[in-house]
């Protein structure tokens, strides 16, 4: 992508039930840009409640980007989006505006402003073997191969982190070389992209006791409004279980459900309390990885932001 000065943008962050995606509708609205959706769950077509995607109005008023960019049966990623996102900065700033990104995916907002160093693309089928032996072997099996190749990742990744632990396995085998000497090129790379991009970062917040209780209203508003018939079709897809959606907030409970493991109302308690602790690794997240953001409750955020994108037009 060629340009002499850094592309401009606005990001809004935080955890899930804070308000990110209204607050930033209604600025969006004032100052006539789109909002681009930062929400690993958002870009798959079809899941739309247990999302909280915009609805057909909200996309009538504002335009959104990045939402519904592929069927559910593909995977997406966080170098994807990013570099999807940058194209549309682009277009937004060669109008003269100021896009909004918003969300509560850390990561691929991280992969925006810091970027990541040039892995290779996985060989053809490598993922589909590691999503075979972990079916008939289980995560820890496949945790104790990557220990055989990449023992500092395998030292910071979980047993049970099917995704990064398949994901350093299929880099080793594609490139001959471990993740983690992959990570260690990434210094370059994040000044690179700090340079290319003007994207200040403000993260929402709410105080506990408040967010916990959004939390659960959200929930039992979402299962009012078709949640489980939409997790009933996200079934009936058949795919498989290391599949990102399958694994999505909520969705899993409730497929639990589907399933014949627990009730409908323990699904939706434990869906609940598996929200309410993703919340609480998100604020984590954000608290540690963006130590220069802005932060706030909403009518502090409305302002810093406000002046924010009066100083950038």
């Amino acid at each position: 992508m060629n340009q002499s000065k850094p592309l401009k943008a606005i990001a809004l962050a935080g955890a899930t039930g804070t308000g990110k995606s209204a607050l930033a509708l209604d600025i969006a609205k004032l100052h006539d840009t789109c909002l681009i959706s930062c929400d690993s769950m958002q870009v798959y077509r079809g899941l739309d409640i247990g999302t909280s995607k915009a609805s057909e109005a909200e996309q009538s008023e504002v335009r959104h980007a990045l939402i519904d960019c592929t069927d559910t049966s593909n995977i997406w990623n966080a170098q994807i989006w990013a570099d999807a996102a940058k194209q549309i900065i682009q277009q937004e700033n060669e109008q003269g505006k100021v896009p909004i990104i918003v969300g509560g995916t850390g990561m691929y907002l991280k992969a925006l402003t810091h970027g990541f160093a040039d892995i290779p693309p996985e060989k053809e089928g490598l993922r589909a073997f590691y999503e075979t032996q972990q079916a008939e072997h289980g995560t820890p099996y496949l945790h104790a191969q990557l220990e055989k190749v990449d023992v500092a990742l395998a030292d910071r990744l979980e047993l049970g982190d099917t995704q990064r632990i398949i994901r350093g396995l299929c880099v080793f085998d594609t490139t001959g070389k471990p993740l983690s000497e992959w990570h260690k090129q990434q210094d370059d790379v994040t000044q690179a992209a700090k340079t290319a991009l003007d994207c200040p970062i403000f993260v929402l917040e709410v105080p506990t006791d408040k967010l916990r209780a959004r939390i659960a209203v959200r929930f039992q508003q979402m299962m009012d409004m078709g949640w489980l018939d939409e997790t009933k079709w996200l079934k009936s897809l058949e795919l498989p279980e290391t599949h990102p959606v399958m694994r999505a907030v909520g969705y899993r409970q409730l497929l639990d459900h589907l399933q014949g493991d627990i009730s409908l109302e323990q699904a939706i308690e434990d869906g609940i309390t598996a929200t309410r602790r993703f919340a609480k690794r998100q604020r984590t997240w954000f608290r540690n990885q963006t130590p220069d953001a802005q932060r706030g409750e909403h009518e502090t955020l409305l302002k810093l932001i406000k002046k924010q994108l009066g100083t950038c037009t």
